[in-house]
């Protein structure tokens, strides 16, 4: 993990990951902590960089589809995040249902 940990702050799942910006679906590592969901690309994608979730901003989580250049459903494994301001963000998971429970689990601590 590239991204510094604040005070407290743990590491409680991570994972390979893809995150769907635009119609490009962006692939990397993503990292639960007690604080913050973080996604960092690999170097080697046209969008790189880091994208961090507060866990404190997060409205709802959704199981979604997976969509091909940004529309077209393709599979059943996405887990799609919205936070108080609007965003969404799409991650791409494998233990979609574990993700989800992890994620509730730190919201609710």
């Amino acid at each position: 993990m590239k991204s510094a940990l604040m005070d407290g702050e743990s590491i409680i799942q991570e994972g390979a990951a893809n995150i769907q910006k635009g119609i490009e679906s962006v692939g990397g590592r993503l990292f639960l902590t007690n604080q913050r969901l973080i996604f960092e690309a690999h170097k080697f994608n046209v969008q790189g960089g880091c994208t961090t979730v507060q866990l404190s901003s997060v409205e709802t989580l959704e199981k979604c589809w997976t969509k091909f250049l940004g529309f077209f459903p393709l599979f059943p494994n996405s887990l799609a995040v919205t936070t108080a301001d609007g965003k969404e963000y799409r991650f791409v998971v494998s233990s979609r249902n574990e993700w989800e429970a992890n994620i509730d689990a730190q919201k609710c601590a």
